[in-house]
């Protein structure tokens, strides 16, 4: 990446070197360059303070700020790395990196786990992935009668809580996860994988030309 850019990026940006980013995840340089268009685009979307409220965070989820849903509650508590109720660029890069298609699939795993471990005991239970059942149905306009959302928990209970207790603990939900492949078809975004082509007019916004691709 040419020095000017980087330069301008800092000084425009007031965050971390995109080079610093870069080198704790997947990304490249180029593609945290790209990525920082997106999050600039969501942060000045409502309060324009260089940071993702969780308003902010559903508008671009939802195109509704006013939307409440557990699912978007849940991916922005996850976000929200240092827990001061706002996402900061550094946390954004970080946290999409879990959906970056070269990310393994271990991290992508846990991440799924902390998701559905609601209140963050170290294990999932029955009314919390109930609740997160409804949550992801809603969040996909899909509506299943009360029963059929029970089956779908007891099933998984079924498969998942290998030892009967009640919980599905990380090595359960590993294990699980492993033989249920489409449970993590949401945790990969295909996009990401070369986003500098996908959003070319983030590259050209940020400065970084062709030659540096």
């Amino acid at each position: 990446m040419g020095c000017a850019s980087s330069k301008q990026f800092k000084r425009a940006a007031g965050h971390e070197d995109p080079a610093i980013l870069a080198k704790e995840t997947t990304f490249s340089v180029s593609e945290v360059e790209a990525l920082y268009e997106l999050f600039k685009k969501i942060s000045h979307s409502i309060f324009k303070d260089g940071l993702i409220h969780k308003e902010e965070f559903q508008l671009a989820l939802f195109r509704n700020s006013n939307k409440k849903n557990l699912f978007a509650d849940r991916i922005f508590d996850l976000f929200d790395l240092k827990r001061n109720g706002v996402i900061d660029f550094g946390e954004f890069v970080r946290s999409l990196n879990i959906f970056h298609p070269e990310t393994p699939l271990a991290d992508k795993i846990a991440f799924a786990f902390r998701l559905y471990d609601l209140r963050g005991t170290g294990f999932i239970e029955r009314e919390e992935l109930y609740e997160m059942v409804l949550a992801i149905l809603n969040e996909s306009d899909l509506l299943l009668s009360d029963d059929a959302v029970e089956q779908i928990v007891d099933q998984t209970f079924k498969q998942a809580d290998l030892n009967s207790d009640g919980k599905i603990d990380p090595d359960e939900w590993k294990a699980f996860a492993s033989k249920n492949p489409g449970l993590l078809k949401n945790m990969t975004l295909p996009y990401l994988k070369d986003i500098t082509m996908t959003f070319p007019n983030f590259v050209m916004n940020s400065g970084v030309g062709d030659e540096e691709l």
